[in-house]
């Protein structure tokens, strides 16, 4: 993938070397609250990544990762580049563990702690974002080379993943499309989607499971007219449509409020609870 063994979107001198502060244009408050919303609404989507998934849930593969190995970890996603970070991970694949519990155990934990180095001030705004960056080109790299053998073609179905309409933090959406496509789901992600575009890919492909993240308070308003509105356009007159994110995180309840079929905490109870929807006679489901 050339974004990860090439240079990252700031060109060079990014990495290790003429590092330097360069947070006077950030560390105010409203730099400080926006770098804790991409953490905690982009990075950490709760409906994929959780402390709490019991082993014998996790996908098949050999081992864990300690904790000790996860403090280890994240602080190289600021110091290395992203080809070198690369490196680092798949020596845990060649362990034997398995791409859906790295990306459960190792990078989103070496997320989360990008975010709590920021509350703390012992990283900048831009190692931030870089360190961002860099996690998720190791993220799309590692599923490429390490591709989900699937169901196959003889399995019906299908999923689109977006994040609601003007919401811009698109890397939940993301994985939560990289860990149903590697259960073998046929999937679709839109990173940015406007409300006409989603609509209209809705309206053109026939979809068991529309998944979508709200990362903002300001997004509520309208999702209870989204929700009618991905119903009334579908292909699919059973369509389940599945709410997650930050907001569903603190409000669980917002899901059947909004008149969705479902929220989930992890990727195990999304993989789950998506399974049992696409069944006859689905009720509203929480986990």
């Amino acid at each position: 993938m050339a974004s990860v063994i090439g240079v990252g979107p700031w060109g060079t001198g990014t990495g290790r070397t003429g590092r330097r502060k360069r947070d006077s244009g950030h560390r105010g408050a409203r730099g400080k609250a926006h770098v804790e919303h991409v953490i905690e609404s982009e990075v950490i989507p709760r409906l994929l990544v959780s402390h709490d998934i019991l082993p014998h849930s996790m996908p098949t593969g050999s081992g864990a990762v300690d904790p000790i190995e996860v403090a280890a970890f994240a602080p190289l996603a600021v110091t290395l580049e992203a080809h070198e970070l690369l490196a680092e991970v798949e020596a845990f694949a060649r362990r034997g563990l398995s791409v859906e519990r790295i990306f459960i155990e190792l990078l989103a934990p070496a997320a989360r702690w990008l975010g709590d180095e920021w509350t703390e001030d012992r990283i900048d705004f831009l190692d931030v974002t870089m360190g961002l960056w860099r996690l998720q080109e190791v993220l799309r790299e590692l599923a490429a080379r390490y591709p989900s053998c699937g169901l196959g073609p003889c399995s019906p179905r299908s999923a689109l993943f977006a994040p609601v309409p003007g919401d811009q933090h698109s890397f939940g959406a993301a994985m939560i499309d990289e860990c149903f496509s590697r259960a073998g789901w046929d999937t679709e992600l839109l990173l940015s989607p406007t409300r006409t575009s989603l609509l209209e890919e809705i309206s053109t492909r026939h979809f068991d499971v529309v998944g979508l993240t709200v990362s903002n308070d300001c997004h509520i308003g309208p999702l209870s007219s989204l929700v009618t509105a991905v119903r009334n356009v579908s292909r699919n007159p059973n369509i389940c449509i599945m709410l997650g994110g930050r907001v569903l995180t603190a409000d669980p309840g917002l899901a059947e409020r909004a008149g969705a079929d479902a929220t989930a905490a992890t990727a195990i109870d999304a993989l789950a609870i998506a399974d049992r929807l696409i069944a006859p006679s689905v009720h509203v489901a929480t986990a």
